[in-house]
């Protein structure tokens, strides 16, 4: 048994023992950059490209298309998805609000959710010559929405050798890592789990923003780990690689260079005087790097899923889901998390709630590493109905082949879902549904190694991303969360033993004329 098990498992169990170091305290002074910085290196800035149409004819999840990708069309996934967008100012319940007003604590929109609005993913672009610059290694500087050049040269073929073959074809690549201090300092040991969504969330981004535009993409989690980490010049100890996308570039691929030695000599900057090393997070880190170049068949996850508790109860089948009102682009841009704003009146329609469902269950199957549409699906949803019109108080298993609930346990959740939740920014009563993601996180790492542990949480987060972004399109206010008792949970929904409640999402009907500043800067 890996140590993925032993991280999984204390995860579960935070909200009763929690995760060392436990008296562990954020100095949110000395906190690190959202995002890398890199004095000196050259600054390329990005055009924007994509339709503000794209979504409305194709619909936010429709099918893969067949075009290629240009400098204009990047640029505008780039923006749309992890760019900042706009500085958001509004009366909510988090935490945070009463240092909002300042200009160095400001809250600024981007596409894509991440755990805590923290932002720890790095995007690189490594691109070879069919592409429209001098080919090299860049990183997109999120708050310029802009490219660093950090290596000058073509690398493509050493990224491809460390790719076992996915990535022939293309000399365009987007390699996501992560600076585990960039989230660590405020989450420490728990910050694994989060990154690993987050990393789900924007790749979930990506493939509705290429799909809406008549793209394609399909990433990677299984490569040769270290060797894209010296590429990147990276410490392994302070820094992960965790998706590689490669990119069908319109035109085709030109001849690239063999594989070698070449890497990036660039370093950021740390804004931080202090920066902590986390035992676990090294453990987990480690673990999941093991066998990293060995990529599972779709086979290997084969009945991964027990079957789930309620086989008997009562079904309701849930009407046809509205077409989306946004493309994708005003979609990505309304996003944001409702924070306290929800309310209870008017109750949310059966058809808003199927939207929902629909949108997070669209990516319950694993879309890296060619598994799309051959593996099965590695997330469950299970939804406590609170005040949704037409359906009765309850919690139901949701089956997505049927659009059909099915009725786990009957009646009011409402006191045990605000009992077991652990922070004060959301009255969950108020949400018109709150939906429990389950995955079999065991079952997976024991299928394929410890480094199932990311693409696990990758399909979670992913599911998180897809609701985000379903939800203004339908009219709904939306909210996520990992601060929750995941046992009480499990206790209350039956679950069987391995099907573990990783994420709660929150939706329903959002407060009229709330006091809001929305000043958009793209």
């Amino acid at each position: 048994m890996g140590y993925a098990h032993e991280y999984a498992a204390a995860v579960m169990r935070r909200a009763r023992v929690p995760m060392e170091p436990a008296d562990f305290v954020p100095d949110w002074a000395d906190r690190p950059r959202k995002g890398k910085y890199f004095p000196g290196a050259p600054h390329l800035p990005l055009p924007d490209g994509g339709s503000a149409e794209a979504g409305l004819d194709r619909g936010l999840y429709g099918p893969p298309g067949e075009g290629g990708f240009t400098l204009s069309l990047l640029g505008g996934m780039l923006r749309d998805s992890y760019g900042l967008t706009g500085r958001r100012l509004a009366v909510q319940a988090n935490s945070d609000l009463g240092s909002l007003p300042l200009y160095p604590h400001a809250n600024w929109s981007r596409g894509t959710a991440s755990g805590g609005g923290l932002y720890p993913v790095g995007i690189h672009w490594v691109s070879g010559p069919s592409g429209p610059l001098t080919p090299g290694v860049h990183y997109y500087a999120t708050e310029h929405h802009a490219l660093r050049r950090l290596l000058a040269g073509d690398v493509t073929g050493e990224l491809r050798a460390a790719l076992g073959g996915l990535g022939d074809g293309t000399d365009q690549f987007l390699v996501l890592t992560v600076k585990f201090w960039q989230n660590a300092f405020k989450y420490n040991s728990f910050a694994y789990h989060v990154v690993t969504m987050d990393t789900g969330a924007l790749l979930e981004t990506w493939r509705i923003w290429a799909r809406a535009h008549g793209l394609h993409l399909d990433g990677a989690l299984w490569f040769d780990e270290e060797r894209i980490g010296r590429l990147l010049g990276l410490d392994a100890a302070e820094e992960g690689v965790f998706a590689v996308v490669p990119l069908h570039w319109e035109g085709g691929a030109a001849e690239s260079a063999p594989a070698g030695e070449t890497q990036v000599r660039v370093t950021d900057r740390e804004r931080s005087r202090t920066v902590i090393e986390f035992e676990t997070v090294r453990r987990i880190h480690a673990a999941t790097l093991v066998g990293a170049a060995e990529r599972p068949s779709a086979g290997a996850l084969a009945g991964v899923f027990e079957a789930g508790p309620g086989a008997g109860g009562e079904r309701i089948e849930l009407p046809e889901p509205p077409v989306p009102a946004l493309g994708v682009r005003a979609a990505l841009r309304a996003r944001r998390s409702s924070f306290g704003r929800f309310t209870a009146l008017p109750a949310m329609s059966a058809e808003q709630l199927s939207a929902a469902l629909a949108a997070a269950a669209s990516a319950a199957v694993p879309q890296t590493d060619g598994l799309g549409g051959r593996a099965p699906e590695l997330t469950r949803l299970y939804v406590f109905v609170n005040q949704v019109a037409g359906v009765p108080a309850g919690a139901y298993a949701y089956e997505p082949a049927t659009r059909t609930l099915r009725l786990v346990v009957a009646g009011l959740h409402g006191e045990f879902l605000q009992d077991n939740y652990f922070l004060a920014n959301y009255d969950l009563e108020q949400a018109g549904a709150v939906i429990a993601v389950t995955a079999p996180t065991p079952a997976v790492v024991d299928a394929v190694g410890d480094r199932g542990l990311r693409l696990v949480n990758s399909v979670v987060g992913a599911t998180a991303q897809a609701l985000y972004t379903a939800a203004p399109a339908v009219g709904l206010g939306c909210g996520v969360a990992l601060g929750f008792d995941c046992l009480s949970y499990a206790e209350q929904l039956g679950l069987p033993e391995g099907e573990i409640p990783l994420l709660i999402m929150m939706v329903g009907q959002e407060q009229r004329s709330p006091a809001d500043f929305d000043h958009s800067i793209a």
